[in-house]
């Protein structure tokens, strides 16, 4: 029959039958399109309901971690989504073996991805809540260990992540691991400074010499701590500069940690003139050590006010006593109002601040090229 077609007619067979046969990998495409697109559209009613689903169940808890996982699951369940749309798509289609292989193993690779991101999220979002967190039942991580930790883990998940991965497209793990250990000597070797400030943050937050937010003195820098890593601590001063203080510097110096005071000294000594009575002494001494205890802001506890000694200028009354407060602000009030009311008491008793001063004698008179007379303070005309 062939030859009575001719030629044409065979080639239009030809033609038809494999137009015929593309017409079900056209329908499997526009499923597999179809597939993609209703994931797609309705990723997020499925976010949506998922989401308020865990909230629902996390909301009858008292850890505040469950909840911190739920709000970090939001974007990379929408990833998820879109990746698990693609991949069904993909699976539909009659690709090879091989190709299929390939697919498979980069949706699990996404699949990784993702569950690093949502930890990674999580660690962000719980190291930021406030300045205490109460994670667990019972226990409290203060705010200097926060950003060290969150660090940490935030390291320890990409690790994680990265060697699934290359488990997953089956590089050599352990000879990459033993590879980071030859690479890690070398590199301690060559990077000794910076280590010792990795130990030196690690002192730092064990031992807890001071925590975020404190003021405290070094002999380096004085000022509030804003953050500490790895490698450094950094302190805002009061003239509002981030002053960078290596770990290892810090943890070999002495620190004062102003912070940490339950109350705060106030010391000086009143000078008073030499012509200043016996009983005027006594009185103030007595009004200014009553006024003290009796003070709302001054700690009661440590109260000394004495006539101390006889300086080269004045009679010195010496005062030492603490304040409740440990805030500067309030501190630099209370010592003020404690000034005016000792200025108060001595006004009262007509009594005068000493300045400093130095008095000259000579034992015989004295008299300049024009005659002034230093003993008398008469001024004689020299004789010609």
């Amino acid at each position: 029959m062939l030859p009575i077609l001719g030629v044409s007619g065979v080639a239009n067979i030809r033609n038809i039958c494999s137009v015929e046969a593309l017409f079900p990998w056209i329908n499997q495409v526009v499923i597999a399109l179809g597939i993609f697109l209703a994931i797609y559209l309705f990723r997020k009613f499925f976010v949506r309901k998922i989401i308020n689903l865990l909230y629902r169940l996390t909301s009858k808890t008292r850890i505040e971690l469950d909840d911190f996982l739920v709000a970090a699951l939001d974007k990379p369940l929408q990833f998820f989504f879109i990746a698990l749309g693609i991949y069904l798509a993909l699976t539909y289609l009659p690709l090879s073996t091989e190709t299929n292989v390939l697919v498979s193993r980069l949706f699990r690779s996404i699949l990784v991805i993702l569950a690093a991101s949502c930890l990674w999220n999580v660690v962000g979002l719980y190291g930021q809540y406030s300045e205490e967190h109460t994670g667990l039942p019972g226990v409290k991580i203060d705010r200097i260990l926060l950003p060290f930790i969150t660090r940490v883990l935030k390291f320890v998940i990409a690790a994680l992540a990265l060697i699934v991965l290359l488990q997953e497209w089956d590089y050599d793990v352990n000879g990459f691991i033993a590879g980071l250990g030859l690479g890690g000597l070398a590199f301690a070797l060559a990077a000794q400074q910076t280590l010792s400030n990795v130990f030196g943050g690690i002192v730092i937050i064990t031992d807890k010499p001071f925590s975020i937010g404190d003021w405290i003195l070094t002999p380096s820098v004085e000022g509030i701590v804003e953050d500490i890593n790895f490698r450094s601590t950094k302190i805002r001063t009061f003239e509002q500069a981030v002053v960078t203080v290596p770990n290892s510097t810090l943890a070999n110096e002495p620190v004062t940690n102003w912070s940490r005071m339950d109350k705060r000294r106030i010391t000086f000594n009143l000078r008073l003139t030499f012509d200043t009575p016996r009983d005027k002494i006594e009185k103030c001494v007595t009004d200014i050590r009553e006024m003290l205890q009796n003070h709302p802001a001054i700690h009661p506890e440590t109260i000394f006010v004495f006539f101390d000694s006889y300086g080269d200028s004045s009679l010195n009354i010496f005062l030492y006593f603490f304040t409740r407060t440990t805030v500067w602000e309030e501190y630099l009030r209370v010592k003020e109002d404690v000034n005016l009311r000792i200025m108060a008491i001595m006004e009262k008793e007509g009594v005068s601040v000493a300045f400093p001063s130095t008095s000259i004698y000579f034992e015989n008179e004295l008299h300049t090229s024009a005659g002034a007379d230093f003993n008398t303070g008469n001024t004689r005309s020299s004789a010609d």
